[in-house]
């Protein structure tokens, strides 16, 4: 592999800071990777009123029970980081960079809030 295609995998020349990196990535698990999935548990294994409303991982969990369900979520962190660093970092483009962990906090505050609602309504 050459010196130029294992550097575009750095921080170091392009607008983007570690701090902000962080920022977003950590917004975005704080909501989608925790929030979205503690809630999903507690309606779909605690209370039999609720079923899962989303057919992919309905399917996991009947198959594969709750490591089904993680890793769903996994699948999807792992392909909307390698959207944000394959299409935004080297073109330097702030959207596609920042703005798929941002989607994903925005699902992950809408789904849980959703999930909560279900919960105490």
């Amino acid at each position: 592999m050459e010196a130029a295609e294992a550097e575009w995998l750095t921080l170091e020349r392009s607008p983007f800071d570690v701090d902000s990196l962080w920022t977003v990535w950590l917004v975005a698990l704080a909501t989608y990777g925790v929030g979205d999935v503690v809630t999903t548990i507690a309606i779909v294994w605690f209370m039999p009123l609720y079923a899962e409303a989303n057919p992919l991982i309905q399917f996991a969990v009947e198959i594969f029970g709750g490591g089904g369900f993680l890793a769903l979520k996994l699948l999807v962190f792992y392909a909307v980081l390698g959207i944000s660093l394959w299409a935004g970092l080297p073109e330097r483009d702030r959207l596609m960079f920042y703005g798929p962990p941002l989607v994903l906090a925005v699902v992950g505050v809408l789904v849980t809030a959703n999930n909560l609602a279900l919960m105490f309504a």
